[in-house]
Formats: structure tokens, sequence, C-alpha cells
């Protein structure tokens, strides 16, 4: 081999040590979230699917016309003492109970009432079931602002893991196809890195939507970055009255109202603004505002969630996010005058903004919300990024020196090629994922200041 060959295969060796090694430490700090989001995934995958998020899979016996809501809701509020009403949540199908939310003194209530016969078939807190408890865990770790914060860098850094993972599983001398298929025959540590590096390749793509999707619920690059110049415009309410309550402040718990809509003021009543939605005279009621829904194109499951306070205003959504239905497509959000009746306002998937419309089709992937096809695909994508995890862990275990403990991370080469170009790329991820510009540079921090002068930190760390 010539010099000039001689030297360019050493500083891709050099090049891929150093990603080797960004890759290890990524991981390092990665996997045990991954782990956590992949099993409690599942967990609300199949709980949504097999029994209801919020009791709405609670059967009953069809018997001809079913009671006025009016009738039920007095039912539902009248085994709550003294309980306030907050959201209706129509049945699906004839043969399934209808769901109310009451507010009383212990706490929010779910009350399943047979439609037929006004007759409460159960009742238990909300949001204490198994679902409740993983969605908890999945989206802060129980932990509040401090367990959002630390998943959005897991999240960051997974860009990173997946785009470290791809330049080293990545073949220098063609044969992508070679790439995609394990080498069955091999044994060791070679067969564990081949399944590692092929899984990898095979749900990149899909992962790196996962991370993206999940990250715009982040509090960071989700909330005050991403759907801060996304959220839907409130000037098109034309010229409606505006209250000084955003559509997130409705958001309890598993979420009401579309992502595109959650920093967008509501609406207020009290005023002649609005389109006929209840005819003029007849009274507005939890009854007739259902029929009005029923007549605007609110088929099957929807919610009704009750006006809040002087201004508050009635509101009708099907959102693909609750399950509502099983097409993004569909969703739909009308308010309603509490006084008037009038309709103030209605938004639909198609007055979206395109990040809008990105993220309700996002949603119902993420969550799994479009049919048992999609619960399938979702179970089959978090099993492998548990292998992915499991694979990772037992990589650095066959490699690790024998007899010894220590983390044994790739060395970073000296002399370090195309490091600006390195550079350059590592900034690009930052100002896109701040959270994970924030960690690459804690971790070069602690990687010079620290591991590489402390030699008790070096011995396990370098």
């Amino acid at each position: 081999m010539t010099a000039a060959p001689l030297m360019a295969a050493n500083r891709g060796a050099k090049f891929y040590r150093a990603a080797w090694r960004w890759h290890f430490y990524a991981g390092l700090f990665v996997v045990p979230f991954f782990l956590v989001l992949a099993v409690t995934g599942m967990m609300m995958l199949w709980i949504a699917h097999l029994d209801g998020r919020d009791g709405e899979r609670i059967p009953v016996t069809p018997q001809g016309q079913t009671t006025s809501l009016n009738l039920q809701a007095a039912v539902a509020i009248a085994s709550v003492p003294d309980g306030q009403p907050v959201q209706y949540v129509a049945p699906r199908a004839p043969g399934l109970a209808a769901i109310f939310r009451i507010d009383g003194p212990d706490g929010p209530q779910t009350v399943a009432v047979d439609p037929y016969t006004a007759q409460v078939v159960t009742s238990f807190p909300r949001q204490a079931g198994w679902y409740d408890l993983a969605d908890g865990i999945h989206s802060s770790l129980l932990l509040g602002v401090t367990g959002d914060r630390m998943l959005e860098i897991a999240a960051s850094l997974g860009v990173v893991l997946l785009a470290t993972g791809l330049y080293l599983w990545w073949p220098r001398q063609g044969g992508i196809v070679r790439a995609m298929i394990p080498n069955l025959a091999a044994r060791g540590r070679a067969l564990w890195r081949s399944l590692h590096g092929v899984v990898g390749i095979w749900i990149s793509v899909v992962l790196m939507f996962f991370l993206v999707s999940g990250l715009a619920w982040s509090g960071v690059w989700g909330e005050k970055l991403t759907q801060a110049w996304s959220t839907f415009p409130a000037a098109k309410w034309d010229a409606v009255p505006l209250s000084d309550a955003t559509h997130g402040s409705r958001n309890d718990g598993p979420k009401q109202v579309a992502w595109a809509l959650e920093q967008t003021p509501l609406p207020a009543s009290g005023s002649a603004a609005g389109a006929v939605g209840i005819a003029e005279g007849q009274p507005v009621t939890i009854d007739s505002v259902d029929a009005l829904a029923r007549q605007i194109g609110f088929d099957g499951r929807y919610q009704l969630i009750l006006p809040k306070g002087d201004t508050g205003v009635w509101t009708l959504t099907r959102d693909s996010m609750n399950s509502d239905s099983l097409s993004p497509t569909t969703d739909r959000t009308v308010h309603v005058d509490q006084y008037t009746g009038r309709i103030l306002a209605d938004v639909g998937f198609a007055d979206y903004s395109w990040a809008g419309k990105a993220m309700a089709v996002g949603i119902a992937l993420h969550m799994g919300t479009l049919g048992l096809w999609s619960v399938l695909a979702n179970t089959v994508f978090c099993l492998a990024v548990i292998f992915l995890c499991v694979s990772g862990v037992v990589l650095w275990w066959k490699r690790r020196p024998v007899g010894q403990w220590r983390l044994a991370p790739p060395p970073m080469p000296a002399d370090m090629p195309l490091w600006r170009g390195a550079m350059v790329l590592a900034c690009m991820i930052g100002v896109a994922f701040p959270m994970a510009g924030v960690a690459m540079a804690a971790a070069i921090a602690i990687d010079r200041l620290i591991l590489a002068r402390i030699p008790a930190f070096r011995r396990v760390f370098g």
C-alpha cells in the first residue's frame, strides 16, 4: 500500500474509533431510558387496545332507545358526593357504556353509565389504572419536569446514537444488501455485533421517527420550539371573543385536544358572535349540544367537555390521539357558546399547519391508535429496541477486559482527523436538538476536565 492510501486508511480508522467512542457513551446514557420507554410503550399499546384507557370498553346490553344525556349525567353526578361534571365520552358502539368524568372532593372520578337504563355500571378514580402508571413513567418517569428533561436528553442523544451507529455499521466497500442480512454463521461477539448492526439498520428510519415524534411532546424541543411556531392561529376564529385560557388548559392526563391547538386561546362565551348552532330559543343543555354534535357529523365516539366558568365553552372533540377514531384526518374540534348555542369555532385536520398535520399523523403512528395493524407494528418495533439495548450491553460485556468491571470505551485517537467536520456536525445536532447539544457539551467537558486528569476516573471510564 502506498503512502497516500495508507494515510487515508489511518485517518478513517481514527474517525471510526472516535465515532465508536461517542456511540458507546451515548448508549451508556440512553440504554436504560430506551428500555423503560419500550416496555411502558408496549404496556400502553395493549392496554389501550384490549381494555381501553378510560373505561370506554365497558360492555352493556342494548335495550332499544337510550335515555337522555341529562338523566345519565345526573346519575353520574349523584354517584360522586359534591361532584362537578367535567367531561362526557360518547360510546363508540351501541353495546358500550357512556363515560363521565366527575370531579369530587377526593379527586376526579370516572363513572360508567348504562345509556339504556341510566344506571351506574361502575366508577373508579380517574387515571389510577395500569395504563396511567405506564403513561406516567413513559412521559416523565413519574418525576415531573425533571423526568421530562431526562427523557428529552435521552431521546436527543438517541439521534447521536443512531447517527454514529449507522456510520459504524455502514459497509465501507459497498454491499449494502449484505449489511442488512445478519451473519448467522458467526459466533460469539461477532454474531451479536452482526445482529445488533442489522437490527439497527432495519429500524433506523422508524427509530428516528419515534425519536422526533416523541420529542414533540417534550418540554423544550416540543413545547418551546416546535409547537410554539406551528400552533393554530387564533386569528382564524374570525372576530370571536377569546378567553385568557388556552386549549392546553383542558389537558389533564390523556389529552383532550389536538397538539396543534394546545397553545391557541379558547373562544369565550357571552356574545352574539359565531355561526348558527343550536336553534334560537332552544335551551343549551348537554342533550341539545349532543344533538348538535350528531347533526354536524360527530358520529360514534367523541368527547364533550363541559363549560368551566362564566366564559367557558362547550367543546366537541374527536381526536385519533384519544382513540376517538382510527384516522387523524378526521380530527375535529368545535366550540359552542354556553349561552346562545352558537358555534364559535370549528377546526379540522385540513385547517392545521403542515407541522400540525404531521404531528397529528405522527402521534397516531407513535401511539398505535390506527387499528390492530399499528399495535402489532409498534410491538415489533418495541421488541427490536429492547433487543438493541440488550445486545449493546452484551457486546460491552464480551469486549471488556477479562476480570475487570471498568467500562472500557474505545480510546479516543490522538490527532483526530476531520475534527472540524465532526464539530460542525455536532453543532448542527446541538442546534436542532438543544438538549443533545447540552449533553454533548457536558460530556466533552467531563472528558477533558475530569476523566483525563483524575487517574481513578480514567481507569473506569477511559
